[in-house]
């Protein structure tokens, strides 16, 4: 029988539930047990497609086109498994699910209420990937903090799950703050206390508490919170704050949480966890012997986790080239012609990133315009792709106004389109070329040579595409279409010839890239990257 684990934030958002829900999976997994991570939000929205970037950092796509919260990309990097539509639920999908069902007389006639309706659709949702067969161990990570008016169908469900499943089938992990007060030159454990009393109220006993906290817990704090808030000693387990969230799965076996889970859960301790290559990517990642700095252009830069997967796979591939990648975020509302060299100064590679709309658009091209003609090492994705195929038609083909219809409708030379299935498109969430498509890399190009294969698979997000009629003009000036998809001939890379490095790609390879398999893209760009610097 599939076990579950719930995981809980109290006293303030932030804490890293999804940092110590992937944690614990890697360790579970490390021991051999089959392990997968939902997280359940409590907002209203149908999935965060639709979400401004600032509000929510960046939306992740699945293999299967689902957008879904940022914490899914943390599960599929640390886990090196993927994800899917079943791991992130919202409460308007949960809500649209119940009064989809009400429409259809389901109910039949019944009052469709909070509890038992909505309670009974969240606890179908948690059972979804523990019924398929997959897994032995689900965790699921409830979004926001107990007390939020929004979470409260969340933890009854919880309450009422635990009492169906029986004991020793299910445990709660709370993660809640010890701040560190330092007028008074103490940690306070009252904000744990009240959180815990609060999840009390709801009918739920916390089986394990996770503290996060700058200073390490004494013995003394740890009796006083395991009494006061009904748990063990052993069941008090100090988070503190780490250099890397990949030193977080150490930091937690140190602290025996895996073993605590599988004692309370009744299940075997089977192995003892084998992290050895993960302490090989660590040992990488902390000992650089060279560094670069690659400047990542785009239109959200103030919040850095609109790029979170950029980020995580500068990481992955520069550990693999035993390089510190520094990134330089640069906003694209203020590049223009004339301050380009100025911005991009002392850059060893530049990223022009995905992003929707006008604003800052110019600007990439901008930046575009001088890596292409300094051969400074150069990576596309997405809009960032999009922007160096209307670059080189106005500066190289010499295209009169060449852009994309979705930045200027009535542009004279469309060079990127709107497929034609998305022109009658009207709503704006799921409606994208989502998910995973499969790709043909042209013999002899440098996309072959980076992947070492000719089909590859990549996600997408988009609805703009390459504008087949204007192949031939860009292949012949140099511009190299590499990447196609086999069933429309739809363009998925092109690479500039005679450059040391200029890719661009319409898919997220950043979607792909985790700790134990960092994507190839990523991992020439920064070869490239550095292969540069040595040369200034």
């Amino acid at each position: 029988m599939t076990k579950y684990i719930f995981v809980t934030g109290g006293v303030t958002s932030s804490l890293g539930k999804g940092i110590i829900s992937a944690s614990l999976a890697k360790l579970l997994q490390s021991r051999g047990y089959r392990v997968t991570i939902q997280k359940f939000d409590p907002y209203i929205n149908i999935d965060p497609g639709t979400l401004n970037p600032y509000e929510h950092g960046e939306c992740y796509v699945t293999e299967d086109g689902a957008e879904t919260d940022l914490d899914l990309g943390h599960y599929e990097r640390f886990l090196n498994t993927p994800t899917s539509q079943a791991n992130n639920i919202t409460t308007g999908r949960i809500y649209q699910n119940v009064i989809n069902k009400e429409r259809e007389g389901a109910f039949l006639g019944k009052t469709v209420q909070v509890v038992p309706h909505i309670t009974d659709e969240i606890k179908r949702n948690m059972r979804i990937l523990g019924e398929s067969g997959e897994y032995d161990i689900v965790i699921t990570e409830l979004g926001g903090t107990v007390g939020d008016i929004e979470s409260l169908p969340y933890i009854e469900a919880v309450r009422q799950f635990r009492w169906e499943a029986g004991s020793g089938n299910s445990l709660v992990i709370h993660l809640t703050l010890v701040p560190y007060l330092a007028a008074a030159g103490e940690l306070k454990t009252k904000p744990t206390q009240h959180s815990v009393k609060m999840l009390l109220e709801y009918g739920i006993q916390p089986d394990i508490l996770v503290c996060r906290t700058e200073h390490h817990l004494n013995t003394d704090l740890r009796k006083k919170i395991a009494l006061f808030c009904n748990v063990n000693i052993n069941a008090v387990v100090e988070s503190i704050d780490a250099p890397s969230i990949y030193d977080v799965p150490l930091l937690m076996l140190k602290e025996q949480l895996d073993k605590t889970v599988l004692t309370k859960l009744k299940l075997p301790h089977k192995v003892e966890p084998d992290l050895e290559n993960w302490k090989d990517f660590l040992g990488r990642l902390k000992n650089p012997t060279s560094d670069v700095c690659i400047g990542l252009v785009g239109k959200y830069v103030e919040l850095p986790d609109a790029y979170k997967s950029i980020i995580e796979s500068f990481i992955h591939a520069g550990a693999k080239n035993e390089c510190k990648v520094k990134v330089r975020y640069i906003k694209s509302e203020e590049l223009t012609p004339q301050n380009a060299i100025e911005k991009l100064q002392g850059l060893h590679g530049v990223l022009v990133a995905p992003g929707f709309g006008e604003r800052g658009f110019e600007g990439k091209i901008a930046a575009i315009k001088y890596v292409r003609e300094n051969n400074i090492p150069f990576f596309g994705i997405c809009l960032g792709m999009q922007c160096a195929v209307v670059e080189f038609g106005r500066n190289v083909l010499m295209l009169d106004g060449a852009s994309s219809t979705e930045m200027n409708p009535d542009t004279p030379n469309p060079v990127i389109a709107m497929m034609e299935e998305q022109k009658k498109v009207v709503n704006k969430g799921g409606t994208m070329r989502l998910g995973s498509y499969p790709c043909d890399i042209k013999k002899g190009t440098k996309a072959a040579a980076i992947y070492g294969k000719q089909h590859i698979t990549e996600r997408h997000r988009h609805r703009y595409e390459f504008n087949n009629e204007y192949l031939n003009q860009y292949e012949k000036a140099g511009l190299v279409p590499s990447g196609f998809n086999p069933q429309n001939n739809l363009v998925e890379i092109v690479e500039l010839k005679n450059h040391p490095f200029f890719v661009g790609a319409q898919f997220h390879p950043e979607l792909k890239s985790t700790v134990a398999n960092p994507h190839p893209l990523f991992i020439n760009f920064v070869a490239a990257s550095m292969a540069y610097a040595r040369k200034k």
